[in-house]
């Protein structure tokens, strides 16, 4: 088995409680609504949300299944790993993320996310792959920090 393992950082002027509760506790209800072609359902196939759900998202085009390790609203932490449907496959074994939103001096964010790829045999991920999955998750939290700089009421 081969692992990868690469952080990636995110600068917002949004609260870490805000980004937070929008993009992690509320996801399930609020990336539909924001991404209505691309997200068409999120949905809890076990558990409520907490350590141990797994949360199973539905795209236009396939799903893909999250198994939740750790979620802290006291920390702003979310650990959970990709462990079904698009991205895992016979290359892939899992992908696991842990996320950190931490205060910045401006009263903003600083969103930190480690991910963590564990592929089956020699396998290795091309660079492009890589960038790719990148883009996907910014995208979102784009999308989630433009929402809440609209909505300045909105997870408060």
């Amino acid at each position: 088995m081969g692992v990868l393992t690469y952080t990636d950082e995110h600068i917002s002027t949004i609260p870490p409680s805000r980004i937070f509760k929008a993009s992690i506790l509320d996801s399930h209800i609020l990336m539909p609504k924001l991404l209505p072609d691309a997200i068409k359902s999120v949905e809890f196939i076990k558990g409520d949300g907490g350590a141990g759900s797994i949360k199973q998202i539905n795209f236009a085009g396939g799903f893909v299944k999250h198994e939740i390790d750790e979620v802290n609203e006291k920390t702003f932490t979310y650990k959970y790993s990709l462990i079904e449907g698009m991205g895992i496959s016979d290359k892939v074994e899992k992908v696991s993320y842990d996320i950190k939103f931490e205060g910045s001096p401006d009263n903003g964010t600083i969103a930190r996310m480690t991910t963590t790829i564990y592929t089956h045999g020699d396998f290795e991920l091309k660079e492009e792959e890589l960038n790719a999955g990148k883009e996907k998750v910014l995208g979102l939290y784009k999308v989630v920090e433009g929402y809440l700089l609209k909505n300045p009421d909105a997870y408060v």
